[in-house]
């Protein structure tokens, strides 16, 4: 088997999907390994959008398989809607192109509803920005041994056994704490042994997992980015799983030494949405711009995001933790008429310049980025299909890129759609 990851470098929305799409291709399978419907892929295709929320963007081609791997949290209803909204899309969905591990952990309706019930008691400057989908409760289960497996979803009697042992706790808190109805673990029991009888033939074990794959060539797609990883990321200000593309092998089963290709997909500018640190984030009419010439609104949510400029501090921080080989640039058809573009090269804290992204949260509410400022271009570059055709100011952003993160730009979007794209060093030949 020979493994490629596909991960953001940033704070989620650097648009992974499309890449992971692109290079669909060139590949058999294609392995969702962390995270869960909170995380939102669109694809554009022929000037028609998909919208993906668990499903991994593999579906769209044909003669390919796609896992949903042991390390995401599933929502089953949301899973069953995706399905059909892509069905009525003309996308063809099957046992035989979708598959779920039977370890995957399942998002329980309790878990949506602890989400939100805690946002609600939270002070404002404690909020951490969940988008409601349970994802954190359900990662909370798994860890503390009470979750619910995919698997368990076919056996009734085990199924009733983890909900009830599950509720012991929440429901005291729900009625205790949050002043909200408890759950009953018989209703939840038949709810969900039904929606798991729908799905019963999408679900495999692992030796179906390894035996299907075998010499096949896979494409691991993570899930939000790296600075929001659980470990890594501004915490507690991330999500609740490993983001870094180090888990790809754990998250989907497979032996990590067979990724052999980690790409970074940077966005040219940065986002974030939601709470949290954004040491670079512009309020100006810069970020507007940015804002809505990329159409920076979450693909789940719908929450505009905020924007602002490059941040290489936080890039070598990351680069460092994650190993990337190469580097997938997008969105630099957004900064076409910028006439100079700002990158943070280092941070000023209290009247210290450093030039390393710390741990403590708290101190990166207090940062002044230090910017070198590079000329911008006016082109449009959204119709450029060779690299040699670029402006030459953004061929310069490239490089200074390249040259910063010691890493290789061999992708480049220079648009939304599936064919604006630019392959250069290993990629031409993919």
């Amino acid at each position: 088997m020979l493994g490629f990851a596909v991960s953001g470098a940033q704070w989620g929305d650097e648009g992974k999907g499309k890449i992971v799409d692109m290079l669909t291709e060139h590949v058999d399978f294609v392995v969702r390994y962390q995270g869960g419907n909170n995380a939102g892929h669109t694809i554009i295709v022929n000037d028609k959008k998909y919208v993906l929320h668990s499903i991994p963007s593999g579906i769209l081609h044909k003669n390919k398989v796609s896992l949903i791997g042991n390390g995401v949290v599933l929502d089953p209803y949301q899973l069953a809607d995706e399905i059909e909204i892509l069905k009525n899309q003309g996308i063809e969905i099957s046992p035989e192109n979708l598959k779920i591990s039977s370890r995957a952990n399942i998002i329980m309706e309790y878990h949506k509803a602890m989400d939100h019930a805690r946002e609600k008691i939270k002070s404002s400057e404690n909020k951490i920005g969940t988008t409601g989908r349970g994802i954190g409760p359900a990662y909370e289960d798994k860890v503390g041994r009470v979750g619910v497996r995919a698997c368990d979803l076919l056996n009734k009697k085990v199924l009733k056994n983890r909900i009830e042992l599950s509720l012991k706790e929440k429901n005291v808190l729900f009625e205790k704490l949050f002043d909200e109805k408890p759950f009953n673990a018989d209703e939840l029991t038949e709810k969900y042994y039904a929606t798991g009888l729908k799905v019963k033939d999408f679900i495999v074990n692992d030796a179906e997992i390894e035996k299907m794959m075998g010499e096949g060539k896979v494409l691991f797609e993570g899930a939000q980015g790296a600075m929001l990883d659980v470990d890594f990321g501004t915490y507690p200000f991330v999500t609740s799983s490993n983001t870094l593309s180090g888990y790809a092998g754990i998250g989907a089963g497979i032996h990590s030494l067979d990724v052999k290709e980690s790409i970074a997909v940077v966005k040219a500018y940065t986002t974030r949405v939601g709470e949290g640190p954004f040491p670079t984030w512009d309020k100006n009419e810069d970020g507007k711009i940015m804002r809505d010439k990329g159409h920076e609104y979450g693909a789940t949510t719908a929450r505009e995001r905020k924007c602002g400029w490059l941040d290489l501090v936080a890039l070598k921080y990351i680069f460092r933790v994650n190993g990337f080989t190469s580097i997938a640039l997008t969105k630099a058809d957004v900064l076409s008429g910028f006439k100079e573009i700002k990158v943070a090269t280092e941070y000023e804290i209290n009247g210290k310049v450093i030039d390393y992204f710390p741990s403590e949260t708290e101190l990166l509410s207090d940062v002044k980025p230090i910017y070198k400022t590079v000329k911008g271009w006016e082109e449009d570059i959204s119709d450029i299909k060779e690299f040699e055709k670029l402006p030459e100011e953004l061929k310069s952003y490239i490089k200074m890129i390249e040259d910063e993160l010691k890493t290789p730009i061999e992708i480049i979007s220079t648009g939304p759609e599936r064919d604006a794209t630019i392959l250069r060093g290993k990629f031409t030949t993919f």
